[in-house]
């Protein structure tokens, strides 16, 4: 009982001090997911560059392998990361965990650099991605513990929107630096707030009762892997996010496809920060058009809104004109709304001492099947005809994720009070 009040005493003395230390966990995870989705995308708008440089000959197919597996390795150690860091946040707590992981992101960023072959690229993209797939789900899991309950959904939907502002960011990297080894030396930034997590972030009081047997937490023999709610969070999250990484990941290489007298760098700038600028509108707006209709109808206009504009962008369009861009625009704004309403969502739907480790796989669930067909998605281009059949074959998965919305137990009725 002493440390139950203990840890009451902690989240409720001073209020001024933990409102300014809330607001700096904010800022820690809003810059955490920024430099995230940063780092995310920065191979996707240098990737052509990359692949032709690096290439022991100058053959498309090698290219496109080479581009393969920079994507696809990728994708796999984000989805390895943030299921396993959740796991692990779990047992030894969020700000350790975050702390490590920022560390981590910037290391092996930071080594891209100095790269000397696509294979050495492959592995620190590899690690990388495991460590961003950490910031990705404890940061989440951070706010939805610490922050108050009347304001939780809106500020994790500002939080949310750190990703696409760092798409938006990796585009603006593109446009003003032409050497990739350069762009790469961004990993500077999660390295400096992986410091000043180490000295500023506490734990949170949640976890720490979870850790000290208090409301029958341990005693439940919670399980990660049964916990209600996680084949819901998993399919709803994961065909979302299988339409949207296979957007943030080739359309700049299918707007370069399209192109005919042009380098395609100014396009393939343009093109990541337009899609970072749409979601970042859309996870803005995201926690009141939830508190307005409802998670239930914001999912479903998401994944309607979504795979219409796909169908619009992938299958209709042959050659490149402006009216790309706004199309863009609108698809972006579907996926912020999306990211910023399940990142809300889901960690709610979690007992405290399982939270990190089943929103870690609901997150990453998807994004195992879209290693895989990023990692095919040379092949699946030379059999589909083109880049745009590629990515509208993806986004075929929120017609799925639209019926399981539609079809299952309404999302507010199955999170924990």
């Amino acid at each position: 009982m002493a440390q139950t009040l203990a840890i009451a005493d902690n989240s409720e003395v001073g209020r001024d001090k933990i409102s300014a230390y809330l607001w700096s966990v904010f800022l820690i995870c809003f810059l955490g997911n920024a430099s995230a989705g940063t780092i995310s995308t920065i191979a996707s708008v240098y990737l052509p560059v990359i692949a032709d440089q690096l290439a022991t000959t100058t053959t498309s197919e090698e290219i496109n392998e080479i581009s393969a597996y920079i994507n696809a390795l990728y994708l796999a150690g984000w989805a390895i990361g943030g299921m396993t860091w959740g796991l692990i946040s779990d047992k030894i707590g969020r700000a350790k965990s975050l702390a490590m992981c920022l560390a981590s992101v910037g290391i092996f960023t930071i080594g891209v650099s100095f790269a000397g072959s696509w294979e050495i690229v492959v592995l620190l993209r590899l690690l990388g991605g495991i460590a961003v797939g950490g910031v990705m789900v404890i940061t989440m899991t951070l706010l939805s513990e610490i922050w108050p309950a009347k304001t939780r959904s809106i500020v994790m939907g500002v939080v949310s929107i750190g990703f696409p502002v760092g798409i938006f960011s990796s585009g603006l990297v593109n446009l003003w630096v032409n050497d990739w080894r350069q762009a790469f030396l961004i990993g500077a930034i999660p390295l400096l707030l992986a410091g000043v997590s180490f000295l500023r972030l506490k734990e949170s009081p949640q976890w720490k009762a979870s850790q000290l047997n208090i409301d029958g937490a341990k005693i439940t023999g919670n399980s990660h892997f049964k916990a209600p709610g996680l084949l819901h969070g998993a399919v709803v999250f994961g065909t979302m996010l299988i339409a949207l990484w296979s957007a943030f990941s080739w359309m700049p290489t299918w707007v370069q496809s399209l192109l005919q007298d042009s380098s395609g760098q100014t396009e393939r700038g343009s093109v990541m920060m337009i899609l970072g600028f749409g979601g970042i509108i859309g996870g803005i707006l995201s926690g009141w058009i939830v508190k307005a209709i409802g998670v239930r109808k914001s999912m479903l206009v998401c994944f309607t809104g979504a795979l219409s504009i796909s169908i619009l962008l992938y299958g209709f369009t042959r050659e490149f004109s402006f009216w790309i861009y706004p199309a863009i625009i609108c698809l972006s704004f579907f996926f912020g709304i999306s990211q910023g309403l399940l990142s809300f969502y889901i960690p709610q739907l979690f007992a405290v001492d399982i939270r990190a480790g089943a929103t870690g796989f609901c997150f990453n669930a998807g994004r195992v099947i879209t290693a895989i067909a990023v990692f095919s998605l040379g092949s699946l281009v030379l059999f589909l005809g083109g880049y745009g059949n590629a990515l509208l074959l993806f986004s075929g998965f929120l017609l799925i994720g639209f019926f399981f919305v539609l079809l299952s137990k309404s999302p507010e009725q199955s999170t924990p009070k």
